[in-house]
């Protein structure tokens, strides 16, 4: 057995700044991220719980232009529908919104989740099966903060068709996207979510 590791207050201190500067991504660089980093961030993902042990993610990298442009033209119809629901100033302001990365972010993975996995062997599934989402889930936030401590951002883009980026991928039907992430190094950094400071909404701190 080996032994726990002791974190000490200087790490537990580290690990507020993290929290606080893990943020939403749309601004990106263009730079390559190196493949051995990239190779690290998925190993530490890799690390996070997952109901039974089934590890249901399936990270699927888009390089390919022409998948991303197909994502890319479902996002601008799922964003022109969205925009349709709000009127006034506030129509006004989500037009003002940027909300994704596509088109700079040099990384991008649809994260999906397969429900059709026997890993686990159903363990702590039958009575709250949407626990598999769940892991998936903690296992994007753990990537997620892996990315940050490593100066890689991240962005989580939800305004999209997640059958039409199933098809994109052509993707195992019993796979449920999950997030689709843009990943890079930031242009910006900030601690305050950039919704806040678009005067979006406040929040609770």
């Amino acid at each position: 057995m080996s032994a726990a590791p002791s974190f000490d207050e200087a790490f537990a201190a580290k690990l507020g700044e993290l929290l606080a500067w893990r943020r939403d991504v749309r601004r990106f660089r263009t730079d390559t991220l190196p493949e051995a980093l990239l190779e690290k961030l998925l190993a530490l993902m890799q690390l996070s719980p997952s109901v039974g042990h089934s590890q249901p993610w399936r990270w699927v990298r888009l390089r390919d232009l022409k998948q991303r442009a197909a994502v890319q033209a479902s996002f601008a119809a799922c964003n022109a529908a969205a925009l349709a629901d709000y009127e006034g100033e506030q129509a006004r302001l989500y037009a003002s919104l940027k909300l994704e990365g596509l088109r700079e972010a040099p990384e991008q993975f649809a994260v999906f989740c397969d429900h059709g996995t026997l890993q686990g062997h159903g363990l702590g599934r039958r009575t709250m099966p949407e626990m598999l989402d769940y892991s998936v889930v903690a296992a994007i936030t753990q990537f997620w903060l892996a990315a940050r401590a490593h100066g890689v951002g991240v962005g989580w883009v939800s305004i999209l068709d997640p059958d039409a980026v199933r098809r994109i991928v052509e993707a195992p039907p019993e796979w449920k996207l999950v997030g689709y992430l843009c990943v890079g190094f930031p242009v910006e950094e900030h601690d305050v979510p950039e919704l806040v400071r678009a005067g979006w909404e406040k929040g609770r701190s």
